[in-house]
């Protein structure tokens, strides 16, 4: 993401929206953060971030637990259906887990939005380890609340 001067929100292109809009929302994302979390990509209906698997996120089974793997997806998700400078949040979420997420994997959740109309959205978010390896699908159903990134301007 740049970081250029914030000029008027009607004067941005949809992508220097996005970027401004993940810049506000990433300031406040402490979970995000403090999972180590990175915002890799953003893009008008579309976010990757990606997070490498530390011993402190493995389950009983010595693998990733599920909950870190959904929250990465979670994460890419919020970002992708709030690049609208619209506050967004999640109406139903749901995962597949395909493979194990391991120790040391370095895991990118890459979202896409397949529908947005009105106020709900869809968006698919694949998980994939440094490999390329396809380690979880996850659909996020979104819904736009009242408010804004970003001060709009009349």
């Amino acid at each position: 993401m740049t970081s250029a001067p914030m000029k008027p929100v009607r004067e941005m292109t949809p992508q220097e929206l996005a970027e401004a809009s993940a810049r506000a929302m990433w300031n406040d994302d402490s979970a995000s953060q403090r999972l180590g979390m990175n915002l890799d990509h953003i893009a008008p209906g579309a976010a990757t971030l990606s997070m490498t698997i530390t011993a402190d996120m493995s389950n009983g089974h010595g693998n990733c637990h599920g909950g870190y793997m959904f929250t990465l997806a979670d994460s890419a998700f919020a970002f992708a259906c709030n690049s609208y400078n619209t506050l967004t949040v999640a109406q139903h979420c749901s995962v597949t887990f395909l493979e194990p997420g391991r120790i040391g994997d370095r895991l990118t959740a890459t979202a896409t939005e397949v529908s947005r109309r009105g106020r709900s959205g869809i968006y698919d978010i694949r998980l994939t380890n440094q490999d390329g390896v396809h380690v979880a699908e996850f659909r996020g159903h979104s819904r736009s609340v009242k408010g804004t990134h970003l001060p709009v301007e009349d």
